[in-house]
């Protein structure tokens, strides 16, 4: 389906080490589809892709960490990797920025690692959502109901396992993203 987002204004928050194509398949599928991207990180400047066994390339930082408003936007999508949501799951700011989405009912799109980030923010809590299995047990203690599937969505909360996910992924994303505010996802 084709989905008008020219309306809308995507913050996409990421620190070194986020994997690269769970980064630019979604941006490319929202930028299709005509809405904002701004990427958000604590880095300075720009902010460094991991490239399934290295380092890939760089991409500009539109907007830092500490100048981010939930506010600004109408939708958050989080990149995984393995380096990157563990960096941003112990940044207080990246944390209340994401926290603030969920308080606000935005949708929420994480794929892969980045549900390790969702943990800090408490709005977990008997919400349906999948993963990268090696984290499948930090998000049932964080009260996360786990299932193998390769794309679910719960109240504006959309995730999916790897990139091997991807295109149900953004597929799901866009769907959520344009339907906008889910009053079921303020549940923090």
């Amino acid at each position: 389906m084709n989905y008008d987002l020219s309306n809308k204004k995507i913050a996409v928050l990421m620190a070194d080490g986020f994997e690269e194509v769970e980064f630019t398949a979604p941006v490319d599928a929202l930028r299709d589809a005509g809405a904002g991207i701004d990427v958000i990180s604590p880095e300075s400047g720009r902010v460094r892709a991991w490239n399934e066994t290295e380092w890939g390339a760089d991409y500009a930082v539109d907007v830092p960490l500490t100048k981010a408003r939930a506010d600004e936007y109408h939708a958050l999508l989080l990149p995984g990797g393995v380096m990157n949501p563990d960096k941003l799951r112990m940044n207080e700011a990246a944390v209340e920025l994401v926290k603030a989405f969920f308080e606000d009912g935005k949708p929420v799109a994480a794929i892969c690692h980045a549900p390790q980030l969702l943990v800090e923010t408490g709005a977990l809590t008997g919400r349906e959502l999948t993963s990268y299995p090696s984290i499948k047990t930090d998000l049932k203690n964080a009260g996360a109901r786990w299932v193998d599937n390769e794309v679910v969505v719960d109240a504006g909360l959309t995730t999916s396992r790897s990139p091997e996910d991807m295109e149900a992924f953004c597929d799901k994303m866009l769907e959520e993203f344009s339907e906008g505010v889910h009053e079921d996802q303020m549940t923090v």
